[in-house]
């Protein structure tokens, strides 16, 4: 059976640094918790405060009904267990003799161990894939297997609650995935309580039911995945643009960090807080947009048609944009939001986009565009006939739109000058 643990209102200095700050938090029986955020935001102090290894300066923590601090450490062993985030281990024990010290909390003063410690020692050993070690010398061990090791004596104490604070931290890919999905099946199958810090947030979101995002000594977030893993709490408390997207297979949120400022604003003499308007689809803007946003731009985009590929690389970045129906003709609804879009933009630039009689009304926006004074281009204006399926309309509007002011572009590159 598994036990709540309740973070009553803590905070926690080291020296005059404020490390932890007024949290509280409810961690019901069998909850599956990912503990995320920055370097230095207080993610492993909680966690040691979690564990009765820190006691804060206010506030109290609770295992069920019971004041954490004031648990006997063999009573408190029986029912929490820890794989902290340095495993060294100092004397030269055999890796049998550091797993069976999980059982301590079990044995009577002057007890031994029975069959029972040495099965449940084993069953530790084989979910961990370090039965092949137990001769070996701990000290003798890489550090990924030490790790596991130290998560075998963990469950080897048959803990109602496992905190574990960057337990992937030297294991490679493999074991990274082997670790985290044991983990999850102890949570699934024992109803085992397991509370996790991981700098990795893709796989915080994969194997964690719930997610805590801390930043500088306070809880930001809290929640599943999706609610806490959203562009605005990523950049907010990273710092970083995240674009965001849906695993394939889980279907839980993924994050792909992009690189700021991937064009010098101050090297190329770019306007601050421009905001670019794209007349794109068909997967034509996926790459422009990227780099205006990259570049610090601000973006929307128009008429896009739902699920093409420009249409999901604007959501994943989180740009605003017109949308239609997939494989429809622009509707005049979508024509009059698109206009709003290029009402608030400083300039309007149409892709090489194919151009039917279904999106013609992408061409009529560019004019209402120049109605507005806005600077407007056109790329690659010298293959439009190429491109165009409409029986010649397309090329008859974008010429008529040139003799108007709109700018002709030979390439995305053109545009840097015009900025």
């Amino acid at each position: 059976m598994s036990i709540s643990i309740k973070v009553d209102d803590i905070s926690f200095n080291y020296g005059s640094s404020e490390v932890l700050k007024e949290i509280n938090l409810s961690i019901m029986p069998g909850d599956s918790i990912g503990i995320i955020g920055p370097n230095g935001s207080g993610k492993s102090t909680l966690i040691k405060a979690m564990a009765a290894s820190l006691k804060p300066i206010v506030g109290n923590i609770y295992l069920g009904e019971q004041d954490l601090f004031k648990l006997k450490p063999k009573k408190l062993a029986k029912e929490l267990a820890v794989v902290p985030q340095d495993t060294t281990v100092n004397f030269n024990f055999s890796v049998w003799e550091i797993i069976m010290m999980g059982r301590m909390p079990h044995l009577g003063r002057f007890a031994s161990e029975n069959k029972e410690d040495y099965w449940v020692a084993e069953q530790a050993m084989m979910l961990t894939n370090t039965w092949h070690l137990r001769d070996k010398s701990i000290v003798a061990l890489s550090g990924g297997e030490r790790q596991r090791v130290i998560l075998a004596r963990a469950l080897t104490q048959q803990p109602k609650v496992l905190l574990l604070d960057e337990p992937i931290a030297h294991l490679d890919i493999n074991h990274q995935i082997e670790l985290l999905a044991l983990i999850k099946h102890l949570n699934e199958t024992d109803n085992l309580t397991s509370i996790t810090v991981l700098h990795d947030i893709n796989l915080a979101a994969r194997y964690c039911k719930k997610l805590i995002l801390i930043n500088e000594g306070r809880i930001y977030a809290v929640g599943t995945p999706n609610e806490v893993i959203t562009q605005k709490n990523i950049q907010d408390v990273y710092g970083s643009k995240p674009l965001i997207s849906t695993h394939p297979l889980t279907g839980v949120p993924q994050i792909t960090i992009i690189e700021s400022n991937f064009y010098n604003k101050k090297e190329y003499n770019y306007k601050d807080n421009l905001t670019i308007h794209i007349i794109s689809g068909g997967g034509i803007g996926a790459p422009v947009i990227k780099e205006l946003v990259q570049s610090g731009f601000k973006v929307t985009a128009g008429v896009l048609n739902l699920g093409d590929t420009d249409w999901q690389i604007a959501k994943m970045l989180g740009i605003e944009i017109t949308e239609e129906a997939p494989f429809s003709p622009i509707s005049e609804k979508s024509y009059l939001d698109n206009l709003k879009l290029v009402q608030n933009a400083d300039l309007v630039l149409l892709l090489p986009i194919p151009i039917g009689s279904g999106n013609l009304l992408n061409l009529k926006i560019l004019e209402e565009s120049l109605n507005l004074q806005k600077p407007s281009f056109i790329i690659d204006m010298n293959n439009i006939s190429y491109r165009d399926y409409s029986n010649g309309e397309a090329t008859k509007i974008t010429k008529q739109l040139l003799t108007k002011g709109v700018i002709d572009l030979s390439t995305i590159d053109d545009l840097w000058k015009h900025i």
